[in-house]
């Protein structure tokens, strides 16, 4: 006889099952955990009486749905329904609905666990079946079988970005629900089979040999809040146990479960269980990862030995005989997903020369799926967001905008092209019934072929809310010239001489004449107002990802540089164009500092940029370097402020501060972190998101190779050898302080200038 598994664990938690704790042991950190109860009234929050950690309403992380309890005769049952499972959140009429779970760290792995209990909640007596996606990749199918217990499926996953999104989908087979979500930010060293390209589905992690059936392993005991259920078939398996620390490596279980082992009652067999694979309609033949723990926990005699095989249907897994340590977790996993198989038939067999039969702690098995699909370009899906929020827009505009391409948003067109992610080309917003002014978010897609009207109300400048119509399609037409209209303050870049202007002025800059100028420099356009500034667009400074940038002066003489949106632009620097000598870079760097470091120190009070990158640097003919682009600038209240609060986080996917993400709060530490990121792309001549061939943000691509103690790892091929070794090393240093996780640990602006200044003096005197 053989013990069966079924899949997709009852959630016996949910059942009335305690959950075993160790007394007098502080409890671990649970600093990045997120737990949600569905459901549950906006501003509500609770503290669970088993596991002592919080949970919160979920109308922070999704605004779709409705909240619905579970009936009454499931609701006024304690002995099977938990607190969180006393209600749902449903999503009727929803092709697809997302929860966005943020302020992660981008490249860290997490664990991620959705609970369902059905409770007849809609009164209709139906069990629904549904997807779940993890951002836009499937996860998988749920397939609720029970009315009156939880189910629950969980994924482990490396994060690209600084949230992820967790998608109900409906497959036209009951409406989605879900009664609770959970994230656990995981060690880097668990796991290793979970990575940017793919993820574990738990099928089953089992806890074996101990007596109560309903006593599961978590958090506190687990600092990870894995959920261990118990697994013991009474008639076959005995029951070893011992209350002394079993200790392991990281990968291991925690010591609550490696406490508890079972043998055969029979000495002379073996311990046999079988697995059935679940497929679903995207891995009709799912591969599997096992990792099966062991550890002794009784203290053998000299002459006692256990040993023992592991095989799966008949064959080695493991091709050693296996000897535990004495309380020392010894774990066996596959390194890679194993050949589909119909069945798995496990079986743990003493050897020849074993005096004791087997044993076994504790099992987990997933399946592998892939995450390798991304999501839309940031700066699209930021900008998009944006005018939905703008305009309220109450379209199926959930999840991401482009991907996948069945579940794209409605009056969007996406291109798709297999090097890069999906770009927005294409906003139809002609039935929308939009009001109001024209969103200059619409300039940030820098792909859009065409933005189509029909919508009266809509303003084409702040005075009036009249558009003439043309006569093509009854729609209108407003691609490239109604876009430079409307670019407003975010793309008048306007660029002083600031230490010029001083000297010929003696302006001040703490006194509130310099202010005014910095107000000014936030003041709208027209697009008739530009070509008069810019004398028809008559001289051409340069171009950059955005397009070509002008030369104009306005009223009082004061020269800017008016940049305007092309057509065929693609933000970011020019590939064809020819490189810039590692002098020249080092320049470009420090008078790129000494901009930052004016709006921070020597304006009153200080301005923070918060788009600081590499396309938003301008040079002249003379390869003289200004920061441009204060379409973000924030400014602070007082001088003696110390962060600027916010309420959405704004900028450019790659460049943004860990911190700013979390907490929305800027600092001056927010832009040197983001020029730290900028004077690594001078160094490299990389993006700062390289994608080779799994992506990673230039800083930890940067640590890798400069862990080999080689600048020359890093050094950008066009300037290699030709440039001062010290200097290259030092700019790497500053680059690598400036993005320091905390902010504390990163230099201000005015160090970072002194530091650039020394590395230009390094290289002149080479």
């Amino acid at each position: 006889m053989t013990a069966q598994l079924p899949w997709l664990l009852l959630f016996v938690l949910a059942a009335g099952g305690g959950v075993r704790q160790v007394r007098g042991q502080g409890a671990p950190d649970t600093t990045g955990f997120i737990s949600i109860d569905c459901g549950l009234p906006e501003k509500s929050s609770y503290v669970d009486d088993a596991t002592k950690l919080t949970y919160v309403s979920d109308a922070g992380f999704t605004d779709a749905g409705v909240n619905r309890n579970v009936s009454a005769e499931y609701i006024n049952n304690p002995s099977f329904v938990s607190n969180r499972n006393r209600n749902v959140r449903s999503f009727p009429g929803a092709t697809r609905s997302c929860y966005t779970l943020s302020s992660l760290t981008p490249g860290s792995k997490y664990l991620i666990r959705a609970t369902f209990l059905y409770g007849n909640y809609d009164g209709l007596g139906r069990l629904p079946a549904f997807d779940l996606h993890l951002g836009v990749n499937f996860w998988t199918t749920v397939n609720v079988t029970t009315i009156d217990q939880a189910e629950l499926t969980e994924v482990i996953t490396v994060v690209r970005d600084d949230f992820v999104q967790v998608c109900l989908v409906n497959t036209g087979s009951g409406t989605p629900f879900i009664s609770g979500l959970d994230l656990r930010p995981l060690g880097s060293s668990l796991y290793p089979q979970a990575n940017t390209t793919q993820g574990l589905v738990l099928y089953t992690r089992r806890n074996f040999g101990t007596t109560d059936p309903k006593q599961v392993v978590r958090y506190p005991d687990d600092p990870y809040d894995r959920v261990w259920t118990p697994w013991n078939v009474a008639d076959e398996w005995a029951e070893i146990s011992t209350t002394e620390k079993v200790g392991g490596a990281t990968i291991s279980p925690p010591s609550a479960v490696m406490q508890t082992a079972i043998t055969p009652r029979n000495a002379s067999k073996n311990i046999e269980f079988t697995l059935y694979p679940v497929p679903n309609h995207v891995y009709p033949a799912p591969r599997y990862i096992g990792l099966v723990h062991f550890a002794e926990l009784q203290r053998l005699a000299a002459n006692a030995t256990r040993q023992f095989y592991l095989t799966v249907n008949g064959k080695l897994w493991y091709a050693l005989p296996i000897k535990p340590d004495y309380l020392f977790a010894n774990t066996i996993y596959d390194k890679e997903a194993n050949d589909p198989l119909d069945v798995y038939h496990v079986s743990i067999n003493a050897t020849a020369n074993s005096t004791l039969p087997p044993i076994i702690n504790a099992i987990e098995v997933f399946s592998a799926i892939s995450t390798a699909n991304i999501g839309t370009d940031g700066q699209d899906v930021s900008a998009i967001t944006a005018i939905k929020a703008r305009y309220q827009v109450n379209k199926n505009w959930m999840g991401d905008p482009c991907a996948p391409k069945s579940l794209a948003w409605d009056g969007l067109s996406c291109s798709y092209d297999v090097s890069g992610p999906p770009r927005i080309t294409n906003v139809n917003i002609s039935y929308s019934g939009l009001n109001g002014d024209i969103s200059p978010y619409f300039a940030k897609i820098n792909t859009i072929e065409s933005l189509y009207g029909d919508n009266p109300n809509l303003c084409s400048n702040g005075n009036s809310c009249q558009i003439k119509k043309k006569k093509s399609n009854n729609a209108i037409y407003i691609a490239v010239p109604i876009v430079a209209f409307v670019l407003v303050g975010t793309l008048v870049l306007l660029l002083r001489l600031m230490r010029k202007k001083k000297a010929k002025s003696g302006v001040n800059p703490r006194n509130g004449n310099e202010h005014n100028m910095m107000q000014l420099e936030n003041r709208r356009f027209t697009y008739r107002e530009l070509e008069v500034i810019t004398n028809n667009f008559k001289r051409v400074l340069g171009k950059g990802g955005f397009g070509s940038v002008y030369d104009g002066f306005l009223e009082d003489g004061t020269q800017v540089a008016v940049k305007l949106r092309s057509q065929s632009s693609n933000q970011g620097r020019d590939g064809n164009a020819g490189s810039l000598s590692w002098r020249q870079r080092l320049r470009i760097a420090l008078e790129s500092a000494q901009g930052l470091e004016y709006l921070h120190k020597a304006c009153s009070p200080p301005f923070l940029h918060r788009d600081v990158k590499t396309s938003n640097i301008l040079l002249n003919a003379n390869h003289e370097a200004k920061i441009a682009d204060f379409g973000l600038l924030k400014a602070f209240q007082h001088d003696d402020d110390t962060h600027v609060s916010t309420v959405r986080v704004v900028g450019t996917h790659g460049y943004l501060a860990p911190e700013y993400a979390a907490a929305l709060q800027l600092t001056e530490k927010s832009d040197v972190y983001s020029f730290g990121v900028v004077l690594l792309e001078m160094i490299t001549g990389q993006p700062p998101i390289l994608r080779c061939p799994n992506p990673m943000n230039i800083i930890q691509w940067v640590q890798q190779r400069l862990a080999h103690g080689n600048i020359d790892n890093v050094v950008d091929i066009h300037i290699r050898g030709n440039c001062n070794v010290n200097a290259a090393w030092k700019v790497a240093d500053i680059a690598l302080k400036c993005t320091a996780q905390s902010p504390t640990q990163r230099p201000t602006m005015t160090d970072v200038v002194m530091q650039l200044q020394e590395c230009l003096k390094l290289e002149e005197g080479s």
